[in-house]
């Protein structure tokens, strides 16, 4: 005989726990009906909670009453009567700037433009006034054809950089191609848009230009030559000293060397006004093209002969080299002979400008003594 077809099984009661629950509440007088389901006879759900005292209670789903948002006991964020207040009616009773065309959630209003941005340069930092920065800026000096000592370009730039490169390229100017990091340092807090030129405080002249002007005082030439000077100040120094010494001329190398910047300009007290400058792409050929003019060349190196004992006053070019290695070989093979200041203390060597004032005011005495002679 099957199990489900034997009366004692179908007279056991079940004892799940669900008919434990209905049974438990019939014997209370209320309805089996999936009372402890969290439903009422009718078949509605039914949520339970408690009363301030403590005691259970329950209520039908979506007819509790609803709850104000806070709490009325002390130390409440508002009162429970309190109704919601909007954004707009809380902006309103504000003294905060609103969001408008002149702020925006109370700030200054920012362009999203990089150019358009004010500028704010840290405190203690000196602007040069000789600095260009900037894509347009840099290409309308190009073409003006201002003096350009150096164009800074970041490495990767694109777009209108590469233009400017092949400007610059065609105009004979020094391009230079720089880290980003290293425009940021240059014009801090500036759009520099990965491009920077160094403008000159005064305009170079040509070689040809020197010796003209020393043409039409009658006298023979005196040029100063910059082997990779790089100092600015000793470059306005020795602008003074050729000025009272009465030389003609000084000329530089473009590359890996000091231009003429806005301290060259206040070191020299004004002479950069009176001493022209020339630049020139190669110091060696610049050389050559004196000596075929007749002019000597003289370098001021620890190896040559006094100064005292030679021969300055003729047509002549003195070579000062770099502040640490001095004058360079090539140039140096380039010289008809090396001068040399004699030196009686513990220091074996004198600053670059304070050389070319004792080699210029030498020469200028041999000068004034030949013409008196």
């Amino acid at each position: 005989m099957a199990k489900r077809d034997d009366p004692r099984y179908k007279s056991a009661p079940s004892r799940s726990g669900k008919n434990r629950r209905s049974e438990h509440f019939a014997a209370a007088g209320g309805s089996s009906d999936r009372r402890g389901s969290g439903r009422s006879a009718s078949g509605e759900s039914r949520s339970y909670g408690r009363t301030a005292s403590g005691e259970k209670r329950s209520y039908v789903k979506g007819e509790a009453p609803k709850r104000a948002y806070g709490k009325a006991a002390e130390g409440s964020r508002r009162p429970a009567d309190a109704s919601r207040s909007t954004r707009r009616d809380r902006a309103a009773s504000s003294d905060r700037p609103q969001r408008g065309a002149g702020s925006l959630s109370g700030r200054t209003y920012s362009p999203r433009r990089a150019d358009e941005r004010p500028y704010a340069p840290a405190e203690g930092f000196i602007e040069n006034p000789n600095l260009i920065i900037g894509r347009n800026p840099v290409t309308e000096a190009i073409k003006s054809g201002r003096t350009i000592d150096k164009i800074l370009m970041q490495k990767d730039g694109e777009g209108s950089v590469r233009k400017i490169a092949a400007m610059a390229r065609e105009e004979g100017l020094q391009l230079q191609y720089v880290d980003k990091i290293v425009l940021d340092k240059l014009a801090p807090g500036r759009p520099h848009q990965g491009v920077a030129a160094f403008a000159a405080a005064h305009d170079y002249c040509d070689v040809e230009d020197i010796l003209a002007a020393a043409e039409e005082k009658g006298e023979p030439p005196l040029i100063v030559l910059l082997d990779g000077l790089e100092d600015p100040h000793n470059l306005g120094a020795i602008l003074r000293s050729a000025d009272g010494a009465g030389a003609h001329g000084v000329i530089i190398p473009a590359r890996r060397s000091v231009s003429l910047t806005e301290t060259v300009a206040k070191a020299s007290a004004g002479a950069i006004e009176y001493v022209p400058v020339a630049k020139v792409s190669n110091l060696a050929a610049a050389i050559d093209e004196l000596k075929a003019q007749g002019i000597w060349i003289a370098a001021v190196d620890m190896d040559g002969e006094s100064y005292s004992s030679a021969r300055l006053d003729g047509p002549l070019a003195i070579v000062i080299g770099s502040e640490g290695k001095g004058v360079s070989r090539l140039v140096k093979e380039k010289c008809d002979f090396v001068v040399s200041i004699p030196m009686k203390g513990r220091v074996n060597s004198l600053n670059a400008s304070n050389a070319a004032a004792v080699i210029l005011y030498e020469a200028e005495r041999q000068r004034s003594a030949g013409a008196e002679g």
